[in-house]
This record gives C-alpha cells, sequence and structure tokens, in this order.
C-alpha cells in the first residue's frame, strides 16, 4: 500500500515515556515518502530532542511556545492548512483535558482550535489516569468534537502496571493511517463486506442454553477495521458486551439459525469473514424449565446446526468473491485448521490456539496463522486483536486490489 506517498503530517509531541517510540514512526513515514513538521511540548523535550527529531523528519521543528518571528506568518493557521492529518502522538491525560476544554493559550492549542483537518490523538497514560472519570468525560466530548482516537490498548505500562493505557503500537499507528487515506480515496465504498462475530447460544430450556466463551472482540474490530478503510461494512453478532459505535452497521442475533438468515439476507456482498463462534449443535427444546428430579430421565438430543462458513463458501449464486474462515483449536493447530479450510472450500483459514489464555477468547490481545487457499502460510505473532485486525485487513485490500474480487455495485 502507497497511501501515505507524499502525505504532509502535522506531528505534535507530547511529553511521556512513550515519546521514544516516536523517532521511529517518523522514520517509517519518511521512508512512505512523508513530509512532517513537528511540535514539541516542553515536557516531550524531556524524553526526545529537537536535533533527533529534526534530523529524522528533515524539518523545521518548532516549540511549544508563540515567537514573534514566526507568527508574523501566522504559523498556527499555516500549519494546519499545510498539513493533510495531524496526529498527537503520544497524548497525555493533560492534553486531552485541555483540547476537550477548548483551550487556547500556548501554540499548541491555538493550531489545534484553527485546525481545519483530522485530528489523531494517540493516548498513552497509567491505567488509572485514563481510567479517571474526568479523562472518560474528557474522551466522550473529544469524540463528539469528531478527534480520531489511535488506542489505547491494554498491556504492561512503563510504570510496571498492567491494564488499558499503553500506546498503540507503531506499525498501528501507521495502519490507522493508511485506513484513513484508502478511505479518502473512496476505493471500497462500494464494495460490502459482511463479517460474524461473538458467540451463538442454542437453548435447551427458557433457562438453559449451550454456547461457549467467545468475547466477539476480534470479529468486531475486523468489522471497525473494514468500516475504517471505506467498505459498506455490516457486522452479524452474537451476544456479546461490547458497545457497538453508531456508523457501524450491527445486526444482533442469538441461535445458529439467526446467525444463517442473517446472513443470508445480505447476501450478496464482496468480502464475507467468519469469525463467530457459532455452537455446532442445538438442542430439543423444552419450553418449560427442566427440573432437577426430571434429569435422571432426560436426554440431551444434538442436532447438527448448519455451517455458516460453509454455506458462504459453496453458494453457487452469490458467493462472495473472498471468503475467509476462523479455525479456534486447542491442539493440532494448524493440521486442524487446513482441514477446515479443505472442508469448507474457504479462500483463508485464521487459525488460534484457544487454549492458550493470553491470546484466546475474552483475552484483548491474540496471535494468528492465516492458511491460504494455496497453502502458503502467514504467522502474525502476538500482539493486540486490534492490531490483528489491521494486519488482516491490510492482506484483504491487497487481495482485493490485486484480484477481481466481485463488484455488486
Amino acid at each position: 500500500m502507497e497511501n501515505l506517498h507524499n502525505k504532509k503530517i502535522l506531528l505534535i509531541i507530547s511529553g511521556g515515556i512513550a515519546a521514544y517510540k516516536i523517532l521511529d514512526l517518523i522514520r517509517n513515514l519518511k521512508k512512505k515518502n512523508c513530509e512532517i513538521k513537528t511540535i514539541l511540548t516542553d515536557s516531550a523535550k524531556e524524553f526526545v530532542t529537537s536535533l533527533s527529531i529534526a534530523s529524522l523528519s528533515q524539518n523545521k521543528v518548532y516549540d511549544n511556545k508563540f515567537d514573534i518571528s514566526n507568527e508574523l506568518e501566522m504559523d498556527h493557521i499555516a500549519l494546519s492548512r499545510w498539513s493533510d492529518i495531524i496526529l498527537i502522538a503520544p497524548t497525555t491525560a493533560n492534553l486531552l483535558s485541555r483540547l476537550a476544554s477548548g483551550s487556547a493559550d500556548d501554540f499548541i492549542s491555538t493550531v489545534i482550535s484553527a485546525a481545519n483537518k483530522d485530528i489523531f490523538l494517540v493516548p498513552a497514560m497509567n491505567v488509572e489516569m485514563w481510567n479517571n472519570p474526568a479523562t472518560q468525560e474528557n474522551i466522550k466530548k473529544l469524540i463528539n468534537f469528531n478527534y480520531k482516537f489511535i488506542g489505547p490498548i491494554s498491556g504492561e505500562l512503563a510504570c510496571g502496571e498492567i491494564g488499558e493505557g499503553k500506546m498503540s503500537s507503531i506499525n498501528e499507528i501507521e495502519n490507522t493511517l493508511e485506513h484513513y487515506f484508502i478511505k479518502k480515496n473512496k476505493k471500497f465504498s462500494k464494495q460490502k463486506a459482511l463479517v460474524t462475530a461473538g458467540p451463538t447460544r442454542e437453548y435447551l430450556d427458557p433457562v438453559r442454553y449451550l454456547s461457549n466463551e467467545s468475547s466477539g472482540k476480534q470479529g468486531f474490530e475486523i468489522a471497525k477495521k473494514l468500516l475504517e478503510v471505506g467498505f459498506d461494512t455490516t457486522l452479524v453478532t452474537g451476544p456479546t458486551n461490547i458497545n457497538y459505535p453508531d456508523e457501524l452497521n450491527v445486526i444482533k442475533v442469538t441461535t445458529a439459525q439467526q446467525m444463517l438468515n442473517a446472513c443470508q439476507n445480505l447476501l450478496p456482498v464482496d468480502i464475507a469473514v467468519c469469525a463467530a463462534a457459532i455452537v455446532d449443535f442445538n438442542p430439543e427444546y423444552k419450553n418449560e424449565k427442566i427440573k432437577k428430579d426430571e434429569l435422571f430421565e432426560y436426554n440431551l438430543k444434538l442436532n447438527k446446526n448448519i455451517d455458516v462458513l460453509e454455506y458462504l463458501s459453496n453458494h453457487n449464486k452469490n458467493r462472495p468473491g473472498l471468503v475467509i474462515g476462523f479455525a479456534a483449536e486447542t491442539e493440532n493447530v494448524l493440521e486442524n485448521a487446513l482441514k477446515k479450510l479443505n472442508k469448507k472450500r474457504c479462500d483463508w483459514i485464521v487459525a488460534n490456539d484457544v487454549s492458550d489464555k493470553s491470546i484466546g477468547f475474552n483475552s484483548d490481545n491474540n496471535e494468528v496463522t492465516i492458511i491460504y487457499k494455496n497453502q502458503k502460510i502467514e504467522k502474525i505473532s502476538k500482539v493486540s486483536k486490534t492490531e490483528i485486525a489491521s494486519e488482516i485487513v491490510n492482506r484483504i485490500i491487497n487481495s482485493t486490489e490485486n484480484k477481481n474480487v466481485r463488484n455488486i455495485s
């Protein structure tokens, strides 16, 4: 992807230990032929120097103060007009607060107030600072003000604590910016994507059901990323605890049959990603709660559910141009995933080991292996599920651009 080629980025670096990572970001963006101008806060200078930033960006570095020689040229306005986007990385809790209040009492806040470009915030702070009610209130305000957030993610923080507040990886920041410009170019605005996510429930009686531990996080992140690059995206999800954004089209279902029906009604689509952990069987349903004293004579009769992935892969009339399945395995992961790829006749299988609690169900992280129809295998090592989603969507983009994925417009 060359969507960052010749893009102009105004980069604002605020204080925090994560600031040192931004040197790698600048280096990578320059390799993609971005032009970068930078503003440093005073606290950021405790972690990186103007000289190092200027050497890497090959451009002027501004201080967070008004300079009469600069302001004769109205730099607080000119910088925004020059840039294609504004990126604030890392973004501290203090800067979030000042932006949310509409402050315009120094050079950075004045640049932001005068901006007519989209602004990306990359938060990095202690988990308790991130969870602080005041910070969360500021985040809500900033989202309403149309600021765009990249992260944060959960993980081990610089202070040694573990939780949400860790700055997104440099790779994820780059991916997000790439995706932003892809969407602006409207490459995929006429293509439809379907994603399934979460568990299903198969009820034995009005209070009991068969299900699994799927949180729906991975499928949700993939749907968000497809939406982020401009696909007309619909997420079909079983029961989860996720708060879905208004801009994402979400169809909520409970049973495997309902998920199948929803997918059938959405056809035709160009891309189908089946990340849901659908229960394979449905039991004979009892209209009244099964009593304990009846259990000794109760036989659980199971019927096999229709496989949504297999249905989509073998749909002769409306088969999506690219069908991607998931294989959640506990042993012989690659072997079982390859069998699933061949049996279901999908194009890719994304395999992961759910026996590992650090990357399995309910985790914020994942580690997957993608097996392609031509038997090529790619491993994506342990990262956040958001970044896994970015990597999968990047491969979807490349596949879509390189092949004639069915255009239904």
